[in-house]
C-alpha cells in the first residue's frame, strides 16, 4: 500500500500540484471567515466548503469548471437551509436527507457537473448535521460558504490555474451490457435501464438502512453511517467496485483512528498544532485520492478527528463510535448493491475493456495517417483518452484482483488482461512517438498492419472471441515494430477474455 502511494506515477506532478493548491486555497478561506468575525462553526463550514470546491469540480474545461463553481452555492444554500430548519423535526429531516442522497446520485447522469453539484448538496446537508446547525446560524453559514467558494475560486482560476496548461481529457461513457436481473443497462437508457438511476435507488436504500441502524447505534452521530454509504457509492458503477470500496473505507478508517490516537487525541484542539496537522491532512487527502481510497480515508478520518478536537468533543469513545458507524454505512452499501437492482461487475468491466480496445484502434489509425503524411491527423488526444480509459478499466477490474477474492482463476485472467492492455498502451505510445518524428517516412506495409490490428480488435469485441493467428517476427522499422507488438498483445488478449463457457472475463 505504501508503494502504491509513493511510487505511483505522477505525470506533470499533477497530484502534487492538486494537493498543494488545495492547501493554498483552503487556508485563505478559513482566514477570511475568521477575519470577518465568524465563529469556529462558521470557519469550519467555510473550510469544508472550500475543500469541496477544490475537490469535486472536475469539468474537462476551465470554463466549465468556473460555471460549476458558480453553481455550488446555488445548490448548497437551499440544502443548508432545509437541514437547519428541519434539525428539530427528526422524521422530516431524515426523509429530506434521503431525498438529497437520491437526487445527488441521480444527478450524475449529467456528467461531471451533475456529480459535483450532487456531492456538494449532500455534503452541505452532512455538514449541517456535523455542526448541529440551527436556523439562527444560517446568515453566518451562508456568508461562510460564499466567502470560501470565492476564495477557493480565486486560487483555482487566478493564482494557480494549471488546467490552462494541461487540460484533462474527458473520458467517454461506454454502453453497458446486461445485468442478471434482466434487460440492458446503459448511461443513455431510460428509467431503470440507466446506471445512474439504479445507483440512485441503491444509494437511497443503503442510506436508509444506514440512517435507521446508525440512529440505533448513536442518536447524535448517526449521520456518519449515512456519509459512509454515500461516499462508498462515489466513483463506482458495479457491485464489485462498491464492495471493494466499502472494504477500503473501513480499512482506511481503522488506520486513521489508530493514527488519531497517536496524533489528534494528544493535540486535543491546540490551535497552532491543529492548524498545521489539518494542512497536512488536507494535502494527504488530495495527494492520495487518485491512487488509493484507503489512504484518502486515512487522511479524511484524521481531518475529522482534528476538527472534533477543535470543537472540544474528541475522545477515545468518539473514535470507537466513528468506526462502528462506518461499519454500518459499509454494510448498508453492500446490502444495497447486492440486492437492490444490482449492476454486475461483468457488465461494467466488459464495457470499459471494449471502449479501451476501440480507442487502441483509433490511436493506431491516427498514427498511421500521420505517418502517411496527413497534416490533420493527431493521435495525441487519443493517447490521453486511452490512458484515462485504462485507469477506468483498472477500477472496474479491482474486485477481481483484490487479495481477498477467492476465485484464483478469475484473478489470474484479470491480471493477464490488465498486463496485456498495458502492453497495448506501451506500443501505442511508441507508435505515436515515431509518428511525431517529422523525419519518419511512410512504409506501404503500415496499411496492412493497421488492417490486422483492426481485425484483432473486431475479434475481441464481438461475441465470437475466436483466437487470432499470431503475427510473424517483428520488422526492424520502428513504426511497424510497434504495430507488430500491438497486434501480438491483441492476439494474446483473446485467451484471457474467453472462458470455457464462451462468456466474458467475469460474471460477478
Amino acid at each position: 500500500m505504501l508503494k502504491r502511494v509513493f511510487v505511483a506515477p505522477d505525470p506533470g506532478r499533477a497530484r502534487l500540484r492538486f494537493a498543494a493548491r488545495a492547501v493554498l486555497g483552503i487556508g485563505p478561506a478559513v482566514v477570511v471567515c475568521l477575519l470577518v468575525g465568524h465563529s469556529l462553526v462558521g470557519a469550519v463550514t467555510g473550510g469544508l466548503a472550500a475543500l469541496l470546491t477544490l475537490f469535486t469540480v472536475a469539468d474537462p474545461t476551465v470554463r466549465g469548471q468556473a460555471v460549476t463553481t458558480a453553481l455550488l452555492p446555488v445548490v448548497g444554500m437551499p440544502v443548508l437551509a432545509a437541514a437547519a430548519e428541519l434539525h428539530s423535526v427528526p422524521v422530516a429531516r431524515d426523509l429530506a436527507f434521503l431525498a438529497v442522497v437520491g437526487a445527488g446520485v441521480y444527478a450524475r447522469r449529467w456528467g461531471p457537473r451533475g456529480h459535483s453539484l450532487g456531492v456538494f448538496a449532500f455534503m452541505t446537508f452532512f455538514v449541517a448535521q456535523f455542526l448541529h446547525a440551527t436556523p439562527a446560524q444560517l446568515p453566518e453559514l451562508y456568508t461562510a460558504v460564499l466567502l470560501s467558494v470565492l476564495s477557493a475560486a480565486a486560487v483555482r482560476f487566478g493564482v494557480w490555474c494549471y488546467e490552462r496548461r494541461l487540460p484533462p481529457p474527458a473520458v467517454p461513457a461506454p454502453t453497458l451490457g446486461s445485468t442478471r436481473t434482466g434487460g440492458p443497462v446503459s448511461p443513455a437508457g431510460r428509467g431503470l435501464a440507466r446506471v445512474t438511476t439504479r445507483q440512485a435507488v441503491q444509494a437511497t436504500a443503503g442510506a436508509g438502512f444506514a440512517l435507521v441502524v446508525g440512529q440505533l447505534v448513536s442518536g447524535q452521530r448517526w449521520y456518519w453511517a449515512v456519509g459512509a454509504t454515500w461516499w462508498i457509492f462515489v466513483n463506482t458503477a458495479s457491485r464489485g467496485e462498491t464492495l471493494v470500496r466499502g472494504f477500503r473505507r473501513v480499512l482506511g478508517t481503522v488506520i486513521g483512528i489508530c493514527l488519531g490516537f497517536l496524533v489528534a487525541v494528544p493535540v486535543h484542539g491546540a490551535p497552532v498544532a491543529t492548524a498545521v496537522l489539518v494542512a497536512v491532512a488536507v494535502f494527504g487527502i488530495f495527494y492520495t485520492a487518485a491512487v488509493s481510497y484507503t489512504w484518502m480515508m486515512l487522511w479524511v478520518t484524521l481531518l475529522a478527528e482534528l476538527l472534533y478536537g477543535l470543537l472540544g468533543v474528541l475522545n477515545p469513545g468518539l473514535l470507537a463510535l466513528r468506526l462502528a458507524e462506518t461499519g454500518v454505512g459499509a454494510l448498508g452499501a453492500a446490502l444495497a448493491v447486492l440486492f437492490v437492482l444490482p449492476v454486475t461487475t461483468h457488465a461494467i468491466t466488459d464495457a470499459w475493456i471494449q471502449r479501451a480496445l476501440r480507442c487502441v484502434h483509433a490511436c493506431t489509425a491516427e498514427a498511421a495517417a500521420r505517418l502517411a503524411g496527413s497534416t490533420t491527423a493527431d493521435p495525441a488526444p487519443r493517447v490521453a483518452e486511452l490512458e484515462q480509459l485504462l485507469g477506468r478499466v483498472r477500477l472496474a477490474v479491482a474486485p477481481l484482483v483484490h487479495p481477498l477474492n477467492p476465485m484464483s482463476a478469475r484473478k489470474r485472467r484479470a491480471r493477464r488482461v490488465l498486463a496485456l492492455l498495458d502492453d497495448c498502451a506501451r506500443e501505442v505510445r511508441g507508435l505515436v512517438t515515431v509518428a511525431a518524428d517529422p523525419e519518419a517516412s511512410h512504409d506501404t506495409r503500415l496499411a496492412a498492419a493497421c488492417r490486422r490490428v483492426e481485425s484483432a480488435v473486431d475479434a475481441l469485441i464481438t461475441s465470437r472471441l475466436e483466437p487470432v493467428r499470431s503475427p510473424a517476427e517483428p520488422p526492424a522499422e520502428p513504426a511497424l515494430a510497434h504495430l507488430h507488438g500491438l497486434e501480438r498483445a491483441l492476439t494474446e488478449l483473446s485467451e484471457p477474455l474467453r472462458t470455457r463457457s464462451g462468456s466474458r472475463l467475469v460474471d460477478a
